[in-house]
């Protein structure tokens, strides 16, 4: 039985690159999605409704089912349009895939403040408000009687997660949406939904535009070569996450090519107790001490 049968997933961001291929492996998996793109550029600027029905199209035609959202999820009046689209065309919500998102790299010495609101808003609070719609949705249901099983998978990314020069704001935004990610876990499961997220690594318009990576991840010259870099690599992991026996929850994973890891989250190195208050003198020796400790054992290069 396909991984998805009878499954109704919304992925938001998914007129291109990844949420494409996330919503496609979903309808070949047997859910029906709800494609949602409001077909803005990378940088969050634009609008066209066009993308998000093209990819509808593209899985009908394949045999699957699918409808088109052109709705700013950026909004909790979006949001709310994207819900009311899928109960009317097919009754229920069972899967969520918070993949929409923008980008405007920049020095922070030299970013605007509308370049750190657009990203905030683009990529976190894109992730807050069709979450926020759909944990009201799932609540309310469950505490009508109904059983929930249902999922949310997030977005996070390495920059957040580990750090990249030029990416503050969007680092930033994705630090919080792995936050997000493992606080909602433990929220939401009393109502039978699981949050977990991919920080995915894959050739897209975003990845294209990035002076040395746009290289790095190029597709192969030789067309029987792994695409290691090809976004439909992380579908798959993305797919097992929505699925209705998934045991996940509050999982942050890592994919690209065919390499999954998980990621153990932020977590104490050491602890020093000295059972009562500290002066900075000991402090500044006992803390010089640990920091030289550490960059001995990481070895030279660290």
């Amino acid at each position: 039985m396909p991984a998805l049968a009878d499954r109704v997933v919304i992925v938001t961001g998914s007129g291109r690159g990844l949420g494409r291929e996330h919503a496609r492996l979903a309808a070949r998996e047997g859910a029906r999605v709800v494609v949602n793109d409001i077909g803005a550029g990378p940088d969050g600027r634009g609008s066209d409704p066009g993308i998000a029905e093209a990819v509808a199209k593209e899985i009908s035609s394949a045999g699957g089912i699918a409808v088109a959202s052109a709705a700013d999820v950026r909004t909790m009046r979006g949001a709310t349009e994207l819900l009311d689209l899928a109960v009317d065309a097919f009754g229920t919500v069972h899967g969520l895939v918070n993949n929409a998102g923008i980008l405007r790299d920049r020095m922070f010495a030299n970013m605007p403040e509308d370049d750190w609101d657009a990203v905030i808003e683009g990529q976190l609070k894109a992730t807050f408000a069709p979450t926020r719609v759909l944990a009201g949705y799932w609540r309310d249901a469950a505490k009508s009687g109904r059983e929930i099983k249902a999922s949310v998978v997030n977005v996070p990314s390495t920059s957040g997660l580990i750090g990249a020069v030029g990416q503050t704001n969007y680092g930033a935004a994705k630090a919080g949406i792995a936050a997000l990610t493992v606080i909602l876990a433990q929220e939401l499961s009393r109502y039978g939904v699981r949050v977990n997220a991919v920080t995915p690594v894959a050739r897209t318009r975003m990845t294209e535009n990035v002076p040395g990576v746009a290289e790095m991840v190029a597709a192969p010259a030789d067309a029987d070569e792994f695409d290691v870099y090809h976004p439909g690599n992380v579908s798959p992991l993305v797919a097992w996450l929505l699925s209705e026996d998934c045991p996940d929850n509050g999982a942050v994973y890592y994919a690209k090519g065919g390499e999954i890891r998980r990621f153990a989250g932020w977590s104490y190195e050491w602890t020093i107790d000295k059972g009562r208050r500290w002066t900075v003198p000991e402090i500044d020796a006992e803390l010089r001490a640990r920091s030289a400790q550490t960059v001995s054992a990481a070895g030279p290069h660290a």
